[in-house]
């Protein structure tokens, strides 16, 4: 087999990589029967000139490769019929911008594995960027609400930021004593919560969070779904429950809202969830929030003021809960300030990408090299040959326009 990262295409760039120039090496050495290529680009962490120090070739076109691995989405134009890609689609929760996607790969008689439904048998997730995505978001977040009460500056990152260089940064100066609310409590919320017990925030339980009306030093929070929501008949919240049957549940967000500063979103969203903060909640006099990090970056769903998507080189608008329209960032301090760059990794790239990149090998280029089956790539197959398989046959309709 020859197998090919390709360059990405969607605007704005992403400089993440699915493997690093040493990962790449590594793999064509122990498998010298295959042979995986790198297209050249000019936007990745990693320079072409990178790859082909490990001894890696770096080719214009990738036509005559049976894989290729992306990171983003590809552009539809870019796609190259009867291959077999493996990238981020964000079309299987019916997500309507991307429609066309799914029906240019279906049209294209594409096979298609996405990167988010790479999972075990109990549908954990084992390739994915969120640790990262949740460090980030608390850096962005924090770095936001310096700039929108003129308190502190943080450094922006670029794509060779590291770690280290980011915890530094905050460590460098004085932390606000707001009370910050993290929801969630998967790889998004660890990675946050990750940064802020590397920075000294204190952890609060919910009874002492609800209780003290202000602290004294940074001070977090963190609530799941059980937390978020309840049963509208008045019933006991389970999870088995939840997940099959969301629409049994509203939002029970507001008791926290009111005792918040700070938000910063790493929960997992699906349309039929509750929406956690409305129009009208936003509205609110007592509705403290003034700085939210949705890192989660569902498009006007669960939280109602995430109206775009935000890039690295301006990740903050505002949004106005009176008009329910945006306005430039930190333009009035009764707008809520909204950072939501949904490629949050891309500010620690190499890292991010290296890590990824360690998943994947074990996960999906050592089955695919040995050819050996796998059930986890099995499972993460939205398409075959352009035809919807049995797991995802339920976005028939949508794939449809129906």
């Amino acid at each position: 087999m020859k197998l090919a990262l390709i360059k990405e295409t969607k605007t704005p760039v992403d400089n993440r990589v699915a493997l690093s120039p040493r990962q790449v090496a590594e793999l064509n050495e122990r498998f010298p029967q295959h042979e995986i290529v790198v297209q050249a680009s000019g936007i990745r962490a990693f320079s072409d000139d990178e790859y082909r120090a490990e001894g890696v070739r770096v080719v214009d076109h990738v036509e005559d490769c049976d894989i290729l691995f992306g990171i983003k989405e590809a552009k539809l134009d870019c796609l190259i019929p009867n291959k077999h890609y493996f990238f981020f689609g964000h079309f299987a929760k019916m997500q309507e911008y991307n429609r066309p996607l799914l029906q240019a790969l279906m049209k294209k008689h594409i096979t298609f594995c996405d990167y988010e439904y790479l999972v075990d048998g109990n549908n954990i997730r084992l390739c994915a960027f969120g640790w990262w995505a949740g460090v980030v978001g608390v850096y962005y977040t924090l770095r936001g609400y310096g700039l929108k009460h003129k308190l502190y500056t943080l450094p922006k990152s670029d794509h060779r930021f590291t770690l280290n260089q980011l915890l530094g940064a905050l460590k460098s100066i004085v932390l606000p004593k707001v009370k910050l609310m993290v929801t969630g409590a998967g790889r998004v919320s660890q990675g946050a919560q990750y940064v802020l017990d590397s920075i000294g925030a204190q952890k609060m339980t919910e009874e002492a969070y609800l209780t003290h009306a202000s602290v004294d030093r940074l001070s977090y929070c963190v609530v799941d779904a059980d937390r978020l929501v309840k049963r509208k008949d008045g019933g006991m919240f389970s999870w088995n429950d939840f997940i099959h049957n969301a629409k049994a549940y509203e939002s029970d967000f507001s008791r926290l809202a009111k005792q918040t500063d700070v938000l910063v979103c790493a929960h997992y969203w699906e349309p039929d969830a509750p929406v956690y903060l409305t129009e009208d909640d936003l509205r609110r006099e007592d509705m403290r929030i003034r700085m939210i990090g949705d890192v989660t970056c569902d498009i006007k769903g669960s939280i109602k003021s995430t109206i775009r998507y935000a890039t690295h080189d301006a990740p903050y608008y505002d949004y106005n809960p009176m008009t329910e329209e945006e306005e430039p960032a930190f333009s009035s301090p009764n707008n809520i300030t909204e950072m939501a760059v949904d490629t949050c990794p891309n500010a620690l790239t190499m890292e991010a990408s290296e890590y990824f990149g360690s998943k994947l090998m074990e996960h999906v280029f050592e089955p695919l090299l040995k050819g050996e089956h796998s059930e986890v790539i099995a499972r993460s197959m939205i398409l075959k040959d352009g035809v919807l398989t049995p797991r995802f046959d339920y976005l028939t309709d949508f794939s449809k326009n129906k």
